[in-house]
């Protein structure tokens, strides 16, 4: 993919160097001078610009990014990249920084944010995610609670410890997309047994959150989805 991010700091440069260590194009787009470092990251491309700024995405050919990223550490410039990749130039993607958590609230569609990331937030879960067993841990929300990640990890002695992941009655709007085993990471097949301490990770709707942790954790278990 191509890939534009508007902030060359700290964090835009990490995401760039993620992203080309990926396979992917990256383009930099940085306004203050002294944030332009190339050689920090030279596999990707640099232009100095203010994103905010219609003529400089356009000159950026921003509208041939599959993705753009909205990263300076400024939560207004943020939204306006954002709003202008969306409904200027069309990307299919935008992923937008939150810098203050009493502004996520304006990271939504509206705004041309398909994927609002909050610092905050993010650290809050991962708190939780490695002290929680037993219950549902909401790790990320896509397309303002559209669809969320969410985790489990699953306790002893739970309905389904030991069982086949076919024999797990997920409701619709949810799948199990990964397990976590100790320093493995396995794709679900139906015949793979789940086994205490796993960690669940689940793509879901907001609706069906509570119907999934029924079915992993509670009495409910065997009775939902048949």
């Amino acid at each position: 993919m191509r890939i534009a991010i508007a902030g060359a700091g700290n964090v835009g440069r990490s995401i760039a160097q993620e992203l080309i260590g990926n396979g992917h194009r990256v383009m930099l787009i940085e306004r203050q001078p002294r944030q332009l470092k190339p050689e920090r990251v030279p596999e990707a491309e640099w232009v100095l610009a203010d994103a905010c700024e219609l003529a400089s995405l356009e000159e950026a050919d921003v509208a041939g990014c599959d993705v753009v990223v909205a990263a300076t550490g400024d939560d207004k410039a943020n939204l306006v990249v954002s709003l202008l990749a969306k409904t200027e130039f069309a990307v299919g993607r935008v992923v937008a920084r939150v810098n203050r958590a009493e502004n996520e609230w304006l990271f939504t569609e509206q705004w041309g944010v398909d994927v609002a990331v909050s610092k905050p937030r993010l650290m809050a879960a991962l708190v939780e995610e490695a002290v929680t067993v037993g219950d549902l841990v909401r790790l990320m929300t896509f397309r303002q609670g559209e669809a969320n990640l969410v985790e489990i990890t699953l306790p002893r002695h739970a309905p389904y410890e030991g069982e086949p992941v076919r024999e797990v009655p997920l409701p619709r709007d949810a799948a199990l997309v990964a397990i976590l085993r100790g320093k493995r990471v396995l794709v679900p097949t139906p015949d793979d047994p789940l086994e205490a301490g796993d960690e669940l990770i689940f793509v879901c709707t907001s609706e069906v959150e509570d119907q999934i942790r029924a079915v992993i954790l509670g009495s409910a278990g065997r009775e939902l989805g048949g």
